[in-house]
This record gives structure tokens, sequence and C-alpha cells, in this order.
């Protein structure tokens, strides 16, 4: 054990090491930003679908999602809604999350 850690191969591993779970750590967060961006822009698409199901699917998506960002999408959402079960579901959502804000 000596001559390993004489000439520095030990530490130099332990080095690599700490880089390669910097770098699996900062790659994993750029995929979960990216994954995250994909999954809103999915739920905002699938809001305003013409399936009454994919839309009631976003609500519930949106709704655990806070943020003024929200509020304004679902108050667009709301004007746009024919049917009024989802409408209303809608308007509750948007009652919430101002509360919250």
């Amino acid at each position: 054990m000596r001559g390993f850690a004489r000439n520095g191969t030990f530490r130099r591993g332990r080095r690599r090491q700490k880089r390669l779970v910097t770098a699996g750590f900062v790659g994993g967060m750029l995929a979960g930003l990216v994954l995250w961006s994909i999954q809103m822009q999915r739920s905002r698409r699938d809001l305003f679908s013409a399936r009454p199901l994919r839309r009631l699917a976003a609500l519930g998506y949106l709704g655990g999602q806070g943020g003024a960002e929200t509020v304004r999408l679902l108050g667009e959402y709301i004007r746009w809604e024919t049917n009024p079960a989802l409408r209303r579901r809608a308007e509750r959502l948007v009652t919430r999350l101002q509360a919250a804000l």
C-alpha cells in the first residue's frame, strides 16, 4: 500500500472518481430539466386537445404545478373550454393555486 500512495496513483483515482460523480450529478440534473420541460409542453398541448380525457389528465398534472404562469394558462383554458365539468374543475384549480401564491 505504501508504494501505491507514494506514487500518486491513489490520489489520481480519487480525483477521477470525484469528477465522474460530479459529471453524473450535473448530467442527471440536465436530463431532469429536459424531461420536465418536455412534460410541461406536452401538458400544455394536451390541455387544448380535442379529447376530453386528455384535457382532464392535463388539468390533473397542472393542478400539481404552482406559479403564476400555470394560473394564466388555466385562465385561457377556462375561456376556451366548452365542457362545463372541465371548466368547473379548472376554475377550482385556479382558485386553489391563487390562494397558494
